[in-house]
């Protein structure tokens, strides 16, 4: 379905997962603009040489979806310093991994999981439309850790939004397993698997499931009817998605 993964990814030599999700087309026949809005994982590994093609996409707004003790562990990567706007979002606050386990259990990456998100309370969303909708933030880089989980759901919000179709927004959240090989790589060669990890194991937790985005969105249309009206009802007005659309579609 999405066969131009080539000219969406940047493949940065210390970062992985960074992609444009521009170009896709929505179900009036709009596309969304290519440039604005990049999805990625850490970017604190990255060489001289990701730092120049970096530079190049001129982001305005780095949004970081981490807890604070992964930003202190891993920093908060180069944007800042290049003059873009850093704001942190915690999608899972301190201590929402072992709530989210008493929630769900510890079914590792599900759409059960990411349904979990919700249960945080609205503000991180209404935080992200709210960015979202000022087209002065843009172009703008969000992510997390590695790019694939909360930045995915994250992804799928704006991406329906915006009237794309879910078998695309599904079809995006997959494209993160096409970089798994080249980061496994990437450890293998500078720090080495963690312990108890080999590269199977390490591909495999880099990745995503495939039903994940599925279920997570089955989830949310169940509960609420669609991403929209969840949306809708913690309080992303109808102007802001209206200047979402305006911003992010040509």
């Amino acid at each position: 379905m999405i066969n131009d993964y080539s000219v969406r990814h940047y493949p940065f030599e210390g970062c992985f997962n960074f992609r444009d999700i521009g170009g896709y087309l929505n179900k009036d026949g709009r596309r969304v603009k290519k440039g604005l809005y990049f999805r990625a994982g850490r970017q604190d590994r990255m060489t001289n040489k990701d730092l120049a093609k970096l530079a190049d996409l001129n982001i305005a707004t780095q949004i970081d979806l981490r807890k604070q003790e992964e930003v202190i562990d891993q920093g908060k990567g180069p944007l800042k310093t290049m003059g873009a706007k850093y704001i942190n979002i915690s999608v899972i606050p301190e201590g929402g991994s072992d709530r989210l386990n008493k929630l769900v259990g510890d079914t590792g990456i599900s759409g059960k999981r990411y349904l979990g998100y919700l249960e945080f309370g609205p503000e991180s969303w209404l935080r992200l439309f709210k960015i979202f909708a000022d087209e002065r933030n843009l172009p703008l880089l969000l992510h997390c850790t590695a790019g694939k989980d909360r930045t995915g759901v994250s992804t799928a919000f704006l991406l329906s939004v915006l009237g794309v179709s879910r078998d695309i927004i599904e079809a995006d959240y997959l494209l993160t397993n096409l970089d798994t090989e080249r980061q496994a790589d990437f450890i293998e060669r500078t720090v080495g698997y963690p312990e108890g990890y080999d590269r199977e194991k390490l591909i495999s937790i880099a990745g995503v499931p495939k039903d994940a985005m599925k279920d997570f969105l089955d989830g949310v249309e169940s509960k609420w009817g669609s991403a929209i009206e969840y949306l809708e009802k913690i309080g992303v007005t109808k102007d802001q998605m209206d200047m979402v659309r305006n911003n992010f579609l040509e």
